[in-house]
């Protein structure tokens, strides 16, 4: 025998309520409507719910078994209606978020934590690659969002692109490092150095042979190459290497890495970081709240990034 679920929750409210006018009242139904209710069920099961000619309502032990159930099955169907405003308001998901991995690690994944302390129902999976890998898994569903350093006129026809950071390098060395202390550095001062090159595939170690040689360096002597920001900061802090990365890295680790940009200006690439989506995916809600969150906290990085220019440059 099947039951109407719905009979039964509201045979639960009559139940709770204590008769049928309240619980007609509790549930915004008419009492006609709640009454014709419990005689289909009624007649549904065979026997009857309430004891008759007893005032105030008073259910029979099948009908209050059966009320026992109907509250259950009201409450989980709360949970459920719960549970889907909360996805659609993007407060839980699960987010799938990859990108270029010096940025991911030393940008990125700090938001992250910030973002989850405030939504700690959205799961988010991180995961590292260079555009031509992130562009396809956008494309086939395996990727919800790359955060990805682009040219605006790259961004594919079928793609979003929203710009967070322009492209800003600095090359850093360890607190301490000889050249930091130099208020000018030419090329001869860099000279005896070698340098930490990211690895050969990313769009850094174009930017490191760029930079170098738009000040005059064409060959450079590489010590370490295609190692993850830790290892690049580890090598660093234990040697006088010097290496090209993102400002915005630089800046926001530099207390728990010891880097220091030293002030020498190389040239910046030509692209911004930014959040890359395919414009034919249906995106979880919460990817929504997650990139609002991003864009904020981009801006007030980029807003003290500015602010420490400022006051480095009046203190020049």
């Amino acid at each position: 025998m099947k039951l109407d679920s719905e009979h039964l929750e509201i045979l639960a409210m009559i139940v709770e309520k204590g008769g049928l006018t309240e619980g007609a009242e509790a549930l915004g139904k008419s009492q006609p409507s709640v009454s014709r209710t419990m005689a289909l069920l009624e007649d549904r099961i065979g026997a009857p719910l309430f004891e008759p000619g007893k005032r105030p309502l008073r259910p029979t032990e099948l009908g209050e078994n059966l009320a026992r159930l109907g509250a259950r099955i009201h409450a989980l169907n709360a949970e459920a209606s719960r549970l889907v405003q909360s996805y659609r308001r993007g407060h839980t998901g699960r987010l799938r978020i990859a990108g270029t991995p010096i940025f991911m690690d030393g940008v990125v994944s700090t938001f992250i934590a910030d973002f989850q302390t405030r939504h700690p129902d959205v799961q988010i999976a991180q995961s590292y690659g260079y555009f031509d890998q992130l562009a396809t898994s956008l494309r086939n569903g395996g990727l919800d969002m790359a955060i990805v350093p682009l040219h605006q006129g790259s961004v594919p026809a079928d793609m979003s692109f929203v710009p967070l950071l322009p492209g800003r390098n600095v090359i850093a060395a360890r607190a301490g490092h000889p050249l930091t202390r130099r208020k000018t550095i030419t090329l001869a001062d860099i000279e005896p150095y070698p340098w930490i090159a990211p690895p050969a595939d990313s769009p850094l170690f174009r930017d490191l042979q760029r930079a170098l040689k738009s000040i005059g360096k064409e060959d450079f002597r590489v010590s370490f190459s295609g190692g993850t920001l830790a290892s690049i900061i580890s090598i660093l802090a234990g040697s006088d290497s010097l290496t090209v990365l993102p400002y915005s890295v630089v800046f926001l680790t530099r207390k728990t890495s010891g880097l220091e940009a030293l002030r020498l200006k190389i040239e910046h690439p030509d692209r911004q970081l930014g959040m890359l989506t395919f414009d034919r995916a249906s995106l979880p809600p919460a990817l929504r709240q997650f990139g609002d969150f991003l864009k904020d906290e981009v801006a007030l990085l980029e807003a003290r990034i500015q602010h420490e220019a400022q006051v480095t440059r009046r203190r020049g």
